[in-house]
């Protein structure tokens, strides 16, 4: 019984590590297809803060918020905070080919790591993105971490969502969205909305009542 043990662990980690080798370029790839056979169409706030700000986004909208966040900077500085998980390392190696950071961790495991991590970024200067939701949802409930980032650092909030025309979606808990090539995509990013002062559950429901304007159901 030990021995079968140990024969699926090193498969497992064997297949984890071809994995992480194989699936990020072929992302990374699949991304730019989509977008670039895509017809697009931006709409974006009058002004955006020169200062650091926080990016948020639902979970299943990830895969192309990287252009909408290229229209707002002409040199990318930003980290992504992303789960550790398996898939949450694929995804942060994604992300490097879109010269994006990562901050590993969520609002269930190394919660406090995570949120000092994210305050340091933006006090030096860099812009943070985040899904509320992630990593394991509930899909659509905004969790504690982005509020408490807003306010401990005085960052404003700039909501991002995609819409494609036609789209595939997983059958994940997220219920993932990946936009058909050749098709529509319309880009929505809200104007900064300051969340000091606000209680937690009053700011969780601005930033929610956001997001869900352009959400997919």
């Amino acid at each position: 019984m030990a021995a079968k043990k140990k024969r699926q662990s090193f498969k497992k980690a064997l297949l984890q590590k071809l994995g992480l080798w194989l699936l990020p370029p072929i992302g990374a790839l699949l991304i730019r297809v989509i977008y670039h056979t895509s017809k697009k169409r931006f709409n974006l706030p009058a002004h955006v803060p020169e200062d650091p700000v926080i990016f948020a986004f639902w979970h299943g909208d990830l895969l192309l918020m990287p252009y909408l966040y290229y229209r707002f900077r002409d040199t990318p500085n930003a980290n992504v905070l992303i789960s550790d998980h398996f898939d949450g390392r694929i995804i942060a190696r994604v992300m490097r080919y879109f010269r994006l950071g990562t901050i590993h961790g969520s609002s269930n495991r190394n919660a406090a790591k995570v949120l000092i991590a994210a305050m340091r970024t933006l006090k030096a200067g860099a812009d943070i993105g985040i899904t509320p939701d992630g990593p394991r949802g509930p899909r659509y409930e905004v969790a504690d971490g982005i509020v408490a980032m807003a306010q401990k650092t005085g960052a404003k909030v700039i909501v991002f969502s995609c819409v494609p025309s036609r789209c595939w979606r997983l059958k994940s808990w997220d219920r993932f969205v990946i936009p058909k090539p050749f098709g529509r995509l319309t880009f929505f990013a809200s104007e900064p909305v300051d969340l000091k002062g606000l209680e937690m559950e009053a700011a969780k429901e601005m930033v929610k009542s956001k997001l869900m304007e352009h959400a997919l159901e």
